[in-house]
C-alpha cells in the first residue's frame, strides 16, 4: 500500500452511492453520509474516494508514517508493560486492518475527513478551548476573531465569559458603564453561524461561573429560542454552589470571581437561582450543568500550572485550559463481544486490552500528525497576501495551540457502542449486571491506555511538565494509587507520554457508519422512519413526498442496526423478546443511568458528553433531582432533555396555564402590547409586483403584521430594514397603527395611518394573521395554515404567498413546536438530544461540532 494508490481517479455520483451501498450492507444513510462528510474530493467536488476502505488506507498511511519515525526510539524495554515488551510493531498494513469496516478503531470527525487529504489545509483537532474574554473592547474583538479562525479550520471551540464585568459596571470609556457579560453573547454567536466549515456552520461553548453577578441573564438568555442560536450555553457550578442549595443557604455573587476582595458582590439565596436554571433546563435543556470542582480535581491536567480548565468544548467532554486543543479516536466495543446474541456471548477482555494500548499509541501519533497540520496551516498563513499586522490573531493562535499540544500531548481515546455490547452479551442496560460488566470495561480500557502511555513515555519521552509531586493533587491519580497500585508505581518512576488521556465524546454520524448505538447512550428508538430533504435538482433522489411549503423528502423505513443482527442470529421477529426491549432512552431508569455514567467518569481523565432523556409530562423538580444525584454521584456533567421541551419563550404566569381535568385545549397570555413596538420592513417580489410587509415584532418574535403592493402602500426608502410600530388614537378616540423610522442623519420620520396605505381587504386579512400570531401559533405552523387557505381571486392569493414568504424569515432553529425539523436535512422529526447535544437521527447533523 502506498500514498499514490490512495487517489488512483476520479469517481462520479453513481459510481461512489452504488460503491457505498455495497459496503454498508444497502444501508444508504450511512452511504450517504459517508460520501457527503468524509469522502475525500477535489476542488471541483468531484470525488476521488469511492468507499470508506480508501479513505482507512489514506489514514493507515498517514499514520504508519509516525509509527516509522519512533521505530528506532522503541527499542528499549527496561520498565515496559509485559505486553509492551513483546507487542510487534504497529505496522501500516496493521492499522489499516483496526480501521477497516469501522471494527475496531474509528478516528473521530476531522481524522477521517482531512488527514491525508490535499485538497484542504484543515485542523486535525476536534475540540479546541481558547482563552477566557480578556475583560476589554479590545479583548473581546481579539476572542471574536479567534473563534472565526479557528471555525474555518473545522475545530469547534468553547470560550469562557466569567472575566468580563456585569453589567452596570464602571468602565474608562465615554460609555461610563458596561452592557455586561451577556451582552456579547450575541456577537459570538453570530460569528459561530456566519463561518461555514465545508457546508456546516461552526460550534461554540459559551461558559460562565456560577458566581458571576450577570448569571441569572446568562441562564435565561436562551429561553427565547430565537437569541444566541449559533452557540450552546453551560454553567461551572462550583461545589460552594452546591452545598448551598442542598443546605438551602445564602449564596454569594462576587467579580472578578476568584478574587479575595471582589469589586462587586451580591448576596442571594442559592435555591432561588437554582429554581431558575431548573426551569430553563426543564423548558428548553439550557443552560448546560457541568459540576466544575470535579472538573478540576477529578482531572489529570487541570491541577498542573498552565493548564488550569477555564471552559469545554461544545459537548463538554472535553475541559481545557484556554490555548489547548484535542483530537478524538473512538473504540467499537460491539466487536470485541463473541458469539452475540447468544447463551455463548462473552466480551474478549485480552483483546480489548491490546486494542486499547495500540489506539492510545495512535492517539499520540494523531498529537504529531496535529503539529504538522498546524505548520501547514502556518504556512498557508504566512504565503497569504494580507499584510501580517492584519493576520497577527490567526497566527498567535496557532502558535499558542501548537505550543500547548507540544507541551501536554493531550488525547481523548473513548468508545462507542456500549448498549448494543451489552445487549449482544444479553445484558439490560440499566441493570446491576450490565454495571458490572461495564466496571471491568473501563478498568481494562485504563489499563491499556495508561499501560500504553507510560510505556511511551519510556520510548518517545513523557509529557514536558510531568510532575510526581503536582500528580498527587489529582484525585484521579489517587484512585490510580489505590486501585491501580502497579500501574501507579510506574507512572511515577516513568512519567507518562500524555497529560490526560480518555473521554467519552459523542458519535453520531461515526455510529451511523459503524452502524451501532452512540457513545455512552441506550439505543434511542428500536424503528423508526428516516426522512431526508432532497436538494433542489438533485436527479438522484427518490422522493416520497413533498411538504405544503413545496420541499420535497425522502423516506427511508429504519429498523436499529444490530437488532436486525438479533433477529438475524435468533430467528425472532417479535422485538419484545429482544434484549434491548424496555431499554431504549426513553425506557431506561434515570437512577441507573446516572450509575452507570458515575462509573463511567471514575475510570475517565476527561469528561462523557450523554444525555438522559425524559418523558414530555416529567415535572421539574425532578429535573432538579437527576442534576443533585449526578453532582452527588462525582459526575462532571450531564444533559437532561424533556421530550418536547424548546418549545419557545417561557409564559410567565404558571397558574394561569392550568388545565381542569378532561379539558382537550387551554388559553394562551400574549404579550400586552406596548404602544411602540419594534418592527422589520421585509421586501419581495410576486411575481411581476413588488410587495412590502412591516412586522411587528415583541422578544424578537412577529406580533403583527401589514403587508401589500409597493405602488399601494407609502413609500419607505430603499436601504431601510427597521422601525417601529405605535398604536395611537385618532381625535375621535379610534385606534390607529402609524409606522416611524429613524432617517440616515438619526431624525424621527412618522408615517401615519398603516391601516389607510393598505389595501382594505389585505388589512382585515393581516389583522387575522396577527391575531394567531400574538396567540402564540408556532411560526412554522402559521405559514402552514396561510398555505392551506383557498382565496378566491389571483390578488389574494399572491397576498397569501406573500405573507408566507414574509414569515419564513423568522422561523428559527429550535422553534418548532415540538423542536424536532432538522435545519440540516429538513426531517420534521429528525432531531434528538444525545451526549449532551442536539442531533438529528436522519442525516447525522449535530449543533456541537
Amino acid at each position: 500500500m502506498t500514498e499514490e494508490l490512495v487517489f488512483p481517479k476520479i469517481y462520479d455520483y453513481n459510481e461512489v452511492l452504488e460503491s457505498c451501498l455495497a459496503y454498508f450492507n444497502g444501508d444508504e444513510l450511512a452511504a450517504t453520509t459517508w460520501m457527503n462528510k468524509y469522502a475525500v474530493k477535489n476542488k471541483k467536488g468531484e470525488y476521488l474516494e469511492s468507499s470508506p476502505s480508501q479513505m482507512h488506507k489514506r489514514m493507515a498511511v498517514e499514520f504508519g508514517r509516525i509509527e516509522k519515525k519512533y521505530l528506532e526510539s522503541e527499542k528499549k524495554i527496561e520498565g515496559l508493560s509485559e505486553y509492551g515488551k513483546n507487542r510487534e510493531f504497529l505496522s501500516e498494513n496493521a492499522i489499516y486492518e483496526l480501521f477497516k469496516d469501522f471494527k475496531y478503531i474509528i478516528p473521530q470527525g476531522s481524522v477521517m475527513s482531512s488527514l491525508g487529504n490535499k485538497n484542504v489545509i484543515a485542523s486535525l483537532s476536534n475540540c479546541v478551548v481558547v482563552p477566557p474574554v480578556y475583560d476589554s473592547y479590545g479583548g473581546i474583538f481579539h476572542t471574536d476573531q479567534q473563534l472565526a479562525q479557528l471555525f474555518k479550520r473545522r475545530c469547534g471551540v468553547g470560550v469562557d465569559l466569567s472575566n468580563l464585568r456585569p453589567r452596570g459596571a464602571q468602565v474608562s470609556n465615554s460609555a461610563g458603564t458596561t452592557t455586561g457579560a451577556v451582552s456579547f453573547m450575541d456577537r459570538f454567536s453570530n460569528t459561530t453561524r456566519e463561518v461555514a466549515q465545508n457546508g456546516r456552520r461552526g460550534a461554540l461553548m459559551l461558559t460562565m461561573d456560577i458566581a458571576h453577578p450577570d448569571i441569572e441573564e446568562f441562564v435565561t438568555i436562551k429561553q427565547d429560542l430565537t437569541k444566541i442560536t449559533g452557540a450552546n450555553i453551560s454553567l461551572r457550578l462550583s461545589d460552594e454552589f452546591m452545598l448551598a442549595v442542598v443546605k438551602d443557604e445564602d449564596f454569594k455573587l462576587r467579580w472578578p470571581i476568584d478574587s479575595k476582595t471582589p469589586t462587586y458582590t451580591k448576596t442571594i439565596k442559592a435555591q432561588e437561582l437554582w429554581n431558575t436554571i431548573i426551569k430553563c433546563a426543564h423548558n428548553t435543556a439550557e443552560p448546560g450543568l457541568i459540576f466544575w470542582d470535579r472538573q478540576h480535581y477529578y482531572s489529570t491536567s487541570s491541577i498542573y500550572p498552565g493548564f488550569k480548565n477555564s471552559s469545554t468544548n461544545p459537548c463538554s467532554e472535553i475541559a481545557m485550559q484556554g490555548g489547548d486543543s484535542c483530537r478524538l479516536i473512538a473504540i467499537n466495543l460491539y466487536s470485541f463481544v463473541d458469539n452475540p446474541f447468544t447463551d455463548k456471548a462473552s466480551f474478549d477482555f485480552d483483546k480489548f486490552y491490546k486494542v486499547v494500548y495500540e489506539s492510545q499509541r495512535l492517539m499520540d501519533d494523531l498529537v504529531d500528525l496535529e503539529l504538522e497540520a498546524v505548520d501547514k496551516i502556518f504556512n498557508k498563513i504566512m504565503h497569504d497576501k494580507e499584510p501580517n499586522n492584519i493576520k497577527q490573531v490567526e497566527i498567535d493562535t496557532w502558535k499558542l495551540l501548537y505550543k500547548t499540544g507540544k507541551k501536554g500531548r493531550r488525547t481523548g481515546l473513548g468508545f462507542t457502542a456500549l448498549a448494543d455490547a451489552m445487549a449482544a452479551l444479553g445484558k439490560k442496560f440499566d441493570t446491576d449486571e450490565a454495571i458490572a460488566v461495564v466496571d471491568e470495561i473501563m478498568k481494562t480500557k485504563l489499563k491499556g491506555e495508561f499501560d500504553s502511555s507510560i510505556d511511551m513515555a519510556i520510548t518517545r519521552g513523557k509529557f514536558e511538565v510531568f510532575n510526581p509531586d503536582i500528580e498527587k493533587f489529582s484525585e484521579f491519580v489517587q484512585m490510580m494509587e489505590a486501585e491501580f497500585p502497579e500501574i501507579y508505581k510506574r507512572m511515577m518512576k516513568y512519567g507518562r507520554r500524555n497529560i490526560s488521556i480518555s473521554t467519552v465524546a459523542p458519535t453520531g454520524s461515526l455510529s451511523m457508519l459503524a452502524q451501532t448505538s452512540s457513545g455512552i447512550e441506550p439505543v434511542f428508538l428500536l424503528s423508526y422512519k428516516r426522512r431526508r430533504k432532497v436538494n433542489e435538482g438533485d436527479e438522484n433522489a427518490k422522493v416520497a413526498y413533498v411538504d405544503d411549503m413545496g420541499d420535497a423528502f425522502e423516506e427511508f423505513e429504519v429498523y436499529h442496526n444490530k437488532l436486525k443482527t438479533w433477529m438475524e442470529i435468533t430467528g425472532e421477529t417479535d422485538i419484545s423478546k429482544s434484549p434491548y426491549k424496555g431499554a431504549t432512552a426513553p425506557e431506561i431508569d434515570w437512577v441507573k443511568r446516572v450509575e452507570m455514567q458515575a462509573l463511567v467518569q471514575k475510570y475517565t481523565t476527561h469528561s462523557i458528553s450523554s444525555t438522559i432523556n425524559l418523558a414530555k409530562d416529567v415535572p421539574v423538580d425532578l429535573v432538579g433531582n437527576i442534576y443533585i444525584e449526578s453532582w452527588k454521584k462525582g459526575l462532571k456533567g450531564i444533559t437532561v432533555y424533556r421530550d418536547g421541551s424548546r418549545s419557545g419563550i417561557l409564559v410567565a404566569n404558571e397558574e394561569n396555564k392550568a388545565k381542569k381535568d378532561g379539558e382537550c385545549y387551554a388559553e394562551t397570555i400574549f404579550p400586552k402590547r406596548p404602544k411602540r413596538i419594534e418592527a422589520k420592513v421585509v421586501r419581495f417580489q410576486n411575481d411581476y409586483d413588488k410587495w412590502v410587509a412591516v412586522v411587528g415584532l415583541i422578544n424578537n418574535r412577529p406580533y403583527e403584521i401589514f403587508t401589500g403592493k409597493l405602488e399601494d402602500a407609502f413609500l419607505l426608502p430603499t436601504w431601510l430594514e427597521e422601525g417601529w410600530v405605535i398604536k395611537n388614537k385618532d381625535e375621535n378616540g379610534i385606534s390607529r397603527y402609524d409606522f416611524q423610522f429613524a432617517d440616515k442623519q438619526g431624525y424621527k420620520v412618522t408615517m401615519e395611518g398603516l391601516s389607510r396605505t393598505f389595501d382594505k381587504e389585505y388589512w382585515n386579512y393581516a389583522k387575522l394573521i396577527s391575531g394567531v400570531l400574538r396567540h402564540g401559533m408556532p411560526i412554522p405552523y402559521v405559514v402552514d395554515l396561510i398555505n392551506n387557505l383557498n382565496m378566491y381571486d389571483e390578488n389574494i392569493n399572491t397576498w397569501k404567498n406573500g405573507i408566507a414568504r414574509t414569515l419564513k424569515q423568522f422561523v428559527e432553529d429550535g422553534t418548532q413546536a415540538v423542536d424536532k425539523k432538522c435545519p440540516e436535512c429538513g426531517d420534521p422529526d429528525g432531531l434528538i438530544y444525545e451526549e449532551g447535544c442536539l442531533k438529528c437521527k436522519n442525516c447525522g447533523h449535530t449543533k456541537c461540532g
